[in-house]
């Protein structure tokens, strides 16, 4: 007669130091990390219209809509944050997917920062963005504006507490005019070690010294600049729960497009990004992969990139986009004509490696 074998202690030990590991790993792996994941967020037709009507509207009487080809501005979508942290789970998903980033917490959201003061950052970034764009877009055009900087906001532990304050007009920085958000940090940028800023007060004038800190290796002061400029049309950006600065560009190119008679794109279809300041200059923006995915996903043939991002765009572009290095309004502007009307492609900048 045969019985069935007993398990000796050891074996069952193992077995149950096995399922012990197991449920700590499970465990552990819904644990909170340290981690956020960076992805294409929703776009938008500049030349088109959101929930709140039109994205841009100018005057009737100046009115040249484009019926054809599009203008489109992406956004990064982060998911996680200091109050609601993603799981280990969630960032090992993230790894699946090409078009997600992974990032360390710290580097998207300062430690003192709350998350409410985060979102009022980033608006004051889109509103004094939109106004650079206005103003940008209005200067292509011959149009002349008045402009000033003041201070929005100075962040708490920062080196420009207890030296500048809320409501300082900002009149120059290391000498240079201060005439948006934009000039400001160049200023800043261009000088190792402290920066001197010349501000109006309640009507009086004074000069301060503030020595930047190093944040992932740019000089900052610590204070949110705002645009304010008169400008001589009524010109309006109507975008809500978006923002950051950098729809700069594809602002100011939608807002040139309508004021300019037939169309601009020539019915291509175009995406792109990148901070603008009221010169015309294209600045650098983040999450600039993920940007271009959200392009394809969009529809865009072309896609628009700052030229201080290239070196992120190289061996980074998705099958089927083309991406053209801008630096100025301008250069996005000839690079959109180039295209409408059939021109020479190959003669446009395109990122390559270093």
């Amino acid at each position: 007669m045969l019985f069935p074998r007993r398990r000796d202690g050891a074996s069952i030990g193992g077995w149950i130091a096995v399922f012990v590991a197991l449920g700590a790993l499970l465990g552990m792996a819904f644990l909170p990390s340290p981690y956020v994941v960076e992805q294409p967020g929703p776009t938008f037709d500049t030349l088109g219209e959101t929930e709140a009507g039109p994205l841009i509207s100018v005057p009737s009487d100046l009115d040249h809509p484009d019926a054809d080809g599009s203008l489109t501005l992406l956004t990064v979508s982060i998911a996680g944050n200091p109050e609601r942290p993603l799981t280990w789970v969630d960032v090992a998903g993230a790894f699946l997917d090409p078009s997600d980033e992974i990032l360390p917490m710290d580097l998207v959201y300062a430690p003192q920062e709350s998350i409410e003061q985060s979102n009022e950052a980033g608006r004051i970034e889109m509103e004094s963005s939109q106004a650079a764009a206005v103003a940008a877009a209005l200067l292509h055009e011959g149009y002349e504006i008045d402009a000033e900087v003041t201070i929005a906001e100075v962040l708490q532990g920062s080196p420009a507490e207890g030296v500048l304050e809320v409501g300082d007009r900002v009149l120059s920085v290391n000498g240079e005019v201060a005439y948006d958000v934009y000039s400001i940090r160049e200023a800043i940028a261009a000088v190792d070690g402290a920066s001197t800023f010349d501000v109006e007060r309640d009507g009086t004038p004074l000069t301060v010294s503030i020595e930047p800190v190093l944040d992932q290796g740019r000089p900052l002061v610590g204070i949110v600049p705002q645009n304010a400029f008169t400008f001589p049309i009524d010109v309006s950006i109507e975008l809500p729960n978006v923002g950051g600065p950098s729809a700069g560009m594809m602002f100011a190119l939608g807002i040139v497009d309508r004021l300019t008679e037939g169309s601009l794109t020539g019915g291509v279809d175009w995406a792109g990004t990148g901070t603008i300041s009221a010169t015309g200059d294209v600045g650098p923006i983040g999450g600039i992969e993920q940007k271009m995915h959200g392009a394809l996903a969009a529809g865009a043939e072309w896609f628009l990139a700052p030229v201080e991002n290239c070196g992120e765009v190289v061996g980074n572009v998705p099958g089927g986009l083309q991406v053209v290095a801008v630096d100025t309004l301008d250069d996005a502007i000839t690079a959109i004509e180039t295209v409408a009307s059939g021109g020479d492609v190959s003669a446009l900048p395109t990122c390559t490696a270093p």
